[in-house]
């Protein structure tokens, strides 16, 4: 399912939400997660609870709609010159911010406040499109590059289950590697392997032509 497209309100919405955002986060640095109401959260945003409760349903989904916005990258992604040099970097980047104590808390809350899965669906988004930006690049420069898709299932996919299953080798040699299984795709691509060359080689047909009555 595509996830559904994120738009920013405008006017008095665009005007709620900032100061309800603004809000949760005073309040979280002040009192914690736990002690967090809706009415606390209207009373300091200045708004009415109806009004949070009609627009975020709970205080779990305005939470989860808080860490979709937090989580959208502020900046395009760095233009070092190559795709390998690229995409290392965007990778560092990447798992450092999302294995961060902060990242795996935005990472949460927008998974829990999230019942048909269309904030997961916006953050793959997120990531899917500073891919795009790094494969076009190399496009224009001359550079093969993987599908989008194969960045996702062998950088971001990876790194994403060791964030919420397997928090070892967060590193950025661990992103490293995964840019390299992810480049060598390109190898793979280019042709058989020797094994699948040697295979088809041998049921090709024996050539010279015809073949013996005798």
């Amino acid at each position: 399912m595509s996830p559904r497209p994120m738009v920013r309100p405008g006017g008095r919405s665009a005007r709620v939400q900032e100061s309800v955002h603004a809000a949760v986060r005073e309040l979280l640095e002040e009192v914690g997660r736990d002690a967090l109401t809706v009415p606390m959260v209207a009373a300091r945003a200045g708004v009415t609870p109806s009004t949070i409760y009609r627009r975020w349903g709970t205080l779990q989904e305005l939470l989860s709609d808080m860490a979709v916005e937090r989580l959208r990258p502020e900046t395009e992604p760095a233009d070092l010159g190559s795709l390998r040099a690229d995409l290392d970097a965007w990778a560092e980047q990447f798992l450092d911010e999302m294995a961060s104590p902060s990242g795996r808390a935005y990472i949460r809350d927008a998974l829990i406040g999230d019942p048909d899965g269309t904030n997961a669906g916006q953050c793959s988004a997120y990531a899917a499109k500073q891919i795009d930006t790094l494969l076009a690049r190399a496009a224009q420069r001359g550079e093969p590059a993987p599908e989008t898709e194969v960045v996702i299932d062998r950088v971001v996919a990876p790194i994403m289950y060791r964030i919420l299953f397997r928090p070892g080798r967060l590193d950025a040699a661990y992103a490293r590697e995964l840019v390299t299984n992810a480049l060598s795709a390109l190898q793979n691509d280019a042709g058989p392997r020797p094994a699948q060359a040697a295979e088809h080689t041998e049921k090709m047909p024996p050539s010279g032509g015809g073949h013996d009555d005798r």
